[in-house]
């Protein structure tokens, strides 16, 4: 069970934490409402010091990615980058990550515990190639900003960004800054290692950067229609159920996956797919409460709800969940689980206007 370096630190400045089996999680910082707000209008900085790295070295390493992974490798120059999958044979989602191309080959950033599967599943594909894995996450520690003011306040703390990818030296640390996701929606990565998240972490509050807790995140996450690995994301998912879609590429060539991708999008062949669902109940349900309605006597199984929050754009509970086709029209309803309440179907597009997703633009 890994903990954030800031943990002590949060806890002592007021932090609501809760323990997990993957560890600590803050739930807020302050009060929820105002890091929505925060999220939404201003600048967010989420703890994202327990993430990994991986980085990949040798001659082979572009071909052996490129022939892998389901997003492009080979087209990214030095400093470029995008978010990527490797899927199975299934073309289900294995494992999902931002992969950067560097002066002397690739670095992947994970999500929390999943550098180690990572570099023992790419292992697996290896066959004499010239290709070392190298597993970086113990000298990772990023922070994530977000928000229409995410890089006015990461240049009032660091600098002017000139580059998409670079490192610099920050008050005596090796700076990296990278894009990525934060909260839903495009934004910074900036990681100063271990011993240089705290500093971090300080100055860019003190420049106006508002913390974000889970609680918030999700609410924005949730708004933006946008899942989370291990929440909303498992190895049972294709990646265009999950709306992944510029995470792999259809016309990429062959990786591995490809030919169930390109089945997929040929044919529609999604037995379900990700939504926003309005709920009649303020209170949390747990991941995989099922949804269910009444039809020709029988109560069917339609789907299952993945993350539950709170939607402050609509003022009532929503969640994200997959719902089977045939029933994904606006407006549905369902049962939810044994609770009695109800939920109704969204539009599937975000409920709040976001910039897009880093990377949708890439070759």
């Amino acid at each position: 069970m890994q903990h954030s370096p800031l943990l002590e630190h949060q806890q002592a400045q007021g932090a609501r934490v809760t323990e997990t089996q993957a560890g600590a999680i803050v739930l807020a910082h302050t009060e929820v409402p105002t890091e929505y707000l925060a999220g939404k209008t201003s600048c967010s900085l989420i703890d994202a010091s327990t993430s990994g790295a991986i980085r990949i070295l040798g001659a082979d390493a572009p071909a052996f990615l490129h022939r892998l992974l389901a997003n492009h490798v080979l087209p990214l120059k030095p400093g470029e980058g995008n978010p990527n999958l490797l899927l199975s044979s299934k073309g289900k989602v294995q494992a999902r990550f931002d992969l950067f191309r560097e002066e002397d080959g690739f670095r992947l950033d994970t999500p929390p515990g999943e550098a180690a599967p990572l570099i023992t599943t790419l292992d697996m594909y290896l066959f004499g190639e010239e290709v070392e894995l190298q597993d970086l996450s113990a000298d990772c520690a990023p922070l994530l900003l977000g928000g229409p003011r995410a890089q006015e306040i990461a240049e009032q703390v660091v600098g002017p960004l000139t580059h998409q990818v670079e490192t610099r030296d920050w008050q005596g640390f090796a700076l990296r800054i990278s894009p990525a996701e934060c909260a839903g929606d495009s934004g910074l990565r900036l990681d100063a290692g271990p011993k240089g998240c705290l500093p971090l972490w300080q100055a860019l509050q003190s420049a106006g950067a508002s913390p974000l807790g889970r609680v918030a995140e999700n609410s924005l996450r949730v708004e933006a229609l946008r899942p989370r690995w291990g929440v909303d994301i498992s190895d049972d998912i294709y990646p265009a159920e999950a709306r992944l879609d510029n995470e792999f590429n259809l016309d990429k060539g062959c990786y591995i996956g490809q030919e169930v991708a390109a089945k997929i999008d040929t044919y529609g062949g999604l037995n379900k797919q990700l939504f926003c669902l309005a709920l009649d109940t303020d209170d949390p349900l747990p991941l995989g409460t099922r949804l269910t309605r009444e039809m020709d006597g029988e109560t069917r199984d339609l789907g299952l709800i993945t993350t539950w929050a709170y939607s402050f754009q609509l003022d009532q509970a929503v969640a994200l969940g997959y719902v089977k086709k045939r029933h994904q029209e606006v407006g549905t309803k369902f049962q939810v689980g044994e609770t009695g309440a109800t939920a109704t179907l969204l539009k599937g597009v975000p409920l709040r206007a976001v910039q897009g997703i880093w990377g949708a633009s890439q070759p």
